[in-house]
């Protein structure tokens, strides 16, 4: 009987995708990890100004 790792196959997958776009696409995968990386900076940004303006007043 063969047991069926499906997060493992997922995480397999998701890792060759990720290889496959920077290999053949390198200049948009870039863009997509700027913009990501913008995104996360953006929220932290948003999470730091909402709580100065708790303990602020």
């Amino acid at each position: 009987m063969v047991v069926v790792n499906t997060k493992k196959i997922l995480v397999l997958t998701g890792v060759a995708l990720l290889v496959f776009f920077l290999v053949t696409q390198p200049t948009q995968s870039a863009g997509i990890v700027t913009n990501i990386i913008d995104t996360l900076k953006e929220a932290a940004e948003a999470v730091i100004t909402f709580v100065r303006t708790v303990f602020s007043g």
